[in-house]
């Protein structure tokens, strides 16, 4: 009997042990689907915990450094940087975004060096950068004589405005001036609202204004633009005072003239009417051109649900190089804006190995010579996108987010400007405002935003080439600094803090953009 209750107790005891282990591994097993549950596709702030000033900060270091040679395009540095940009790629286990697996786009690119260049009018000579540059020209030595030039007016030709109507331009000289017509009401006759149109866009202007003389025949084109023209003309003469070249895309095209004038020229041949007029013009010049290449670097995170959708996540890859023996690093232009697309992309693959990859798909897109006139983006968007432009969702471009404005005397210091957000999509704002203030708390400022901001930074970094193709774009800019474009721009200036939170605000847009049922809509 003894035996028999001694049988039943540890029967009884054996049953309770295996029930109390059921309910311990129900217990853990739930606590395994709460956790997984808690890095859902709703939430990004998981995965924005890869994203870290640590890592942001020793990858910075070694691209900012002096082995990099300042990552001129077409240089040695510049090959190093984007081999750099490869292996992370590949040990990140992220496949290029090309068919063939190649993770380089490569850009063809013209070097011009003007050795000489005079303009005569008259009797009265004009000199090379004090009153003219050549934003382009045909190869060798060239003498340009012409008895009379086409005026027309803002050189536009537009369905609702043409300063080409009833004038012959063929084979002529043709000469245009800066911006677009505003009615009597203040209104942009292109536009018929207060808003500027592409023609009066800066760099999108010139192109713009030049192919239509192109089209029409021209032979040579002179743009009367003051203010770009004392903008550039510095630089460009510093350029040829170091042996340094215009570097341009080389395309096919017709080799054209093409030049811009300031105000003293501008005075001898503006108009009050359009029209053919008489005037001996001369321009005598020597120009030597040496093609090269230079490369994009381009990875992407194919979208599970939506794979023909893209999300473009952009940075410029390139600085100016190096100059009388100093390296020009450029740690925040665009180092941080390089490295943080580096820990974007880490984060995303974490959520993929998770199971929680994105719906649309994710392009890193690195491009080069941004510093020669956005030449890597306006290759990669006017001559050879890997991904369909018509299928791009949004481009989120950093240039330059990891020091503070010391003229920003003002607010937060954990701050970031953003361009860019509202011109194309009102619901691309939104979703960039809320998804600020549900995760990271930035203070967004809209300072450059603004269409009469004379900087113009809108119209001056890599997402202004996807606007010309009507994608809506955000622009994440810190603001210059003292060090922009010096060589005391190094990786330890850089504020790791602002750089880990700008790039965490960057990551959660772009997940949001990938992840919502709908993609957003063009206004």
């Amino acid at each position: 009997m003894q035996n028999i209750e001694h049988n039943l107790y540890f029967y009884l005891l054996h049953i309770l042990f295996m029930k109390t282990k059921f309910i311990i591994l129900f217990i853990n097993m739930s606590f395994i689907l709460i956790s997984q549950n808690s890095k859902n596709i709703e939430n990004s702030a998981y995965y924005a915990n890869f994203i870290n000033s640590d890592d942001l900060r020793s990858m910075l270091y070694e691209y900012s450094s002096d082995k990099f040679m300042g990552r001129e395009a077409g240089t040695i540095g510049q090959k190093l940087a984007v081999d750099y940009l490869k292996e992370k790629y590949r040990f990140l286990k992220i496949s290029s975004a090309k068919k063939n697996g190649d993770y380089f786009q490569y850009v063809p690119l013209i070097a011009e060096n003007t050795k000489f260049a005079e303009v005569k009018i008259e009797n009265k000579i004009y000199k090379y950068f004090n009153d003219f540059i050549i934003k382009s020209a045909i190869n060798g030595s060239k003498l340009i004589n012409t008895d009379s030039y086409a005026y027309v007016g803002y050189g536009i030709k537009d369905i609702n405005y043409n300063d080409y109507s009833n004038i012959d331009v063929k084979n002529k000289v043709v000469v245009a001036i800066s911006g677009e017509p505003i009615d009597e009401k203040g209104k942009y006759i292109i536009t018929k609202s207060k808003k500027k149109s592409i023609w009066s866009s800066s760099e999108e202007e010139q192109e713009l204004k030049l192919n239509t003389a192109i089209n029409n025949g021209a032979s040579g084109f002179i743009l009367i633009d003051d203010y770009y023209f004392r903008r550039y003309s510095n630089y460009y003469q510093r350029m040829a005072s170091k042996g340094e070249s215009n570097v341009t895309l080389n395309v096919p095209q017709k080799q054209f003239l093409n030049i811009i004038v300031g105000n003293k020229i501008g005075k001898e041949l503006k108009r009050t009417n359009n029209g053919i007029y008489n005037k001996k013009i001369k321009l005598s010049y020597n120009n030597k051109s040496e093609p090269f290449k230079s490369e994009n670097v381009i990875a992407m995170i194919k979208g599970n649900e939506f794979p023909n959708e893209y999300i473009i996540i952009s940075a410029h890859l390139d600085h100016i190089g190096t100059h009388n023996g100093e390296v020009f690093n450029g740690a925040d232009d665009d180092g941080s804006g390089t490295i943080a697309i580096l820990e974007i992309a880490e984060a995303f693959k974490e959520a993929v190995i998770d199971g929680y990859g994105p719906k649309r798909s994710i392009v890193f897109l690195h491009v080069t010579a941004e510093e020669k006139g956005l030449l890597g983006s306006k290759y990669y968007t006017d001559f050879d996108p890997i991904v369909p432009l018509e299928n791009t969702v949004a481009n989120l471009n950093i240039d330059m987010i990891g020091r503070t404005d010391p003229n920003r005397n003002y607010g937060k210091r954990n701050y970031i400007y953003l361009i860019g957000s509202d011109k194309l999509s009102t619901e691309l704002h939104e979703i960039s405002e809320l998804v600020n203030e549900k995760y990271t708390n930035l203070e967004l400022d809209y300072t450059y935003n603004d269409e009469n901001d004379p900087n113009r930074f809108y119209y001056r970094s890599d997402h202004y080439n996807f606007v010309k193709n009507n994608i809506p774009v955000i622009f994440y800019f810190n603001g210059t600094h003292e060090d922009y474009h010096k060589a005391s721009d190094t990786a330890d200036k850089i504020e790791y803090d602002l750089l880990e939170n700008r790039t965490r605000l960057i990551f959660h847009t772009a997940w949001e953009l990938a992840n919502r049922k709908n993609k957003i809509t063009v206004d």
